[in-house]
């Protein structure tokens, strides 16, 4: 294990989150330096079991996020599990859970539970609907989400709506959670304060979709309808051997690229120098899009559009994503030891500090891997320790 030196270095979270919206979050707050404790129930994070894996409960999955971690195995329905958690709260920055905010108080460990004990506490609450809103007592998983959000219907049409082939949903969500928690963080330090932050996902997910899609309703009253063509619209370009997408962007681009493939009379006839024209006619553009691109292979359209300076690139497949050029040249995807599961594939932590670098410090841990040695830390004694694995109020190997 190596020492975190990203910028939250200092800070320690409790993570008592499961599946994936709350995990990854808390992992991205490990990545940047945060000591994260993961409360787990003593069968362990559902998400362990997921997907495939070399050992039972070490799924691929899990790992990718949970790392950065040490795992803390408590029942906390039992009052000696709820009297180890609550010695934990005074001595972390922030808590992160997505256990829904009525279990949470029915616990003992609502936000006004946990602030008594630590008035500095950020209390992060990843929730699925926002909690001031009518549904707030409802379930939700990332299927939820693009329903009920617009998602699936603007991927799809009004009448036959698509699901995005990823749990996007709660990968997004995750992000606006790590910038909720380091912004309230950074304010803390400047007032002392601490305060709850609640990421709610449908709300998140809702406001994300509408920039674009909103269309002709993002003015009152509409001025035409919802959706953006472009994205109806785009898809991949068949090439001689293979796909190619490719997205001249500016007028003079377009000019340029039609020139270039002998096509200078689809100037006019697309209107492509006027974005207004341009952006009317993208269906027409995407046919012509698909006229030329069978004209040459994906290396001589690369070579060319590389030389016109025109966006593109060729299509990675998911089974060769660490050989996709720019990532394999910049090491994104790292082969890593794991002490039990041997040889594993991660995507390292993508954002880079100049002066505080991100970093994987410790591998994904097994189940109550650190409840002792976390425990300890909280002032327990050994014999307190063996009395609570005794009594199965907490899970230790």
């Amino acid at each position: 294990m190596m020492a975190p030196s990203g910028p939250l270095s200092g800070i320690r979270v409790l993570d008592l989150t499961s599946v994936l919206f709350g995990p990854y979050a808390a992992q991205m707050l490990g990545d940047w330096g945060a000591d994260v404790i993961k409360i787990e129930p003593l069968t362990g994070d559902t998400w362990r079991y997921t997907g495939l894996f070399r050992n039972r409960g070490m799924s691929g999955q899990f790992m990718a996020v949970n790392r950065n971690k040490r795992s803390l195995a408590l029942d906390l329905k039992h009052p000696d599990g709820k009297a180890a958690l609550a010695r934990l709260i005074p001595t972390v920055d922030a808590l992160v859970t997505n256990v829904r905010p009525a279990a949470m108080a029915r616990l003992g460990f609502g936000y006004g539970d946990c602030a008594k004990l630590n008035p500095r506490l950020i209390y992060a609450a990843a929730t699925g609907f926002g909690q001031d809103g009518p549904w707030a007592a409802r379930p939700a998983f990332d299927e939820i989400i693009q329903a009920a959000s617009g998602l699936a219907s603007s991927i799809g049409s009004d009448e036959e709506p698509h699901f995005v082939p990823s749990l996007i949903g709660d990968k997004i969500c995750a992000m606006a959670m790590v910038g909720a928690v380091s912004a309230a963080l950074f304010r803390r330090e400047r007032t002392g304060q601490g305060q709850m932050v609640e990421v709610p996902m449908l709300e998140t997910i809702a406001g994300f979709n509408s920039i674009e899609m909103l269309g002709g309703h993002a003015f009152d009253p509409p001025i035409g309808p919802t959706g953006y063509k472009r994205m109806k619209n785009r898809r991949p370009v068949k090439t001689k051997d293979g796909w190619l997408t490719m997205l001249p962007y500016s007028g003079d681009n377009w000019c340029a690229f039609f020139e270039a493939v002998g096509r200078p009379e689809l100037i006019e006839e697309l209107g492509v120098r006027d974005p207004v024209l341009r952006s009317q006619n993208i269906d027409k553009v995407y046919d012509r899009m698909s006229e030329i691109g069978p004209t040459r292979t994906t290396a001589e359209w690369e070579e060319l559009l590389l030389r016109l300076d025109v966006p593109h690139t060729a299509f990675a497949k998911l089974s060769e994503i660490g050989e996709q050029p720019h990532l394999e040249a910049v090491g994104l995807f790292a082969d890593i030891d794991h002490p039990t599961e041997g040889r594993i594939r991660q995507a390292r932590p993508a954002t880079k500090f100049s002066e505080s670098p991100a970093g994987i410090h410790r591998m994904a841990p097994r189940l109550g891997e650190h409840s002792r040695e976390v425990l300890r830390e909280a002032g327990l004694s050994d014999a307190e320790i063996d009395t609570l694995v005794a009594n199965k109020a907490v899970g230790a190997p």
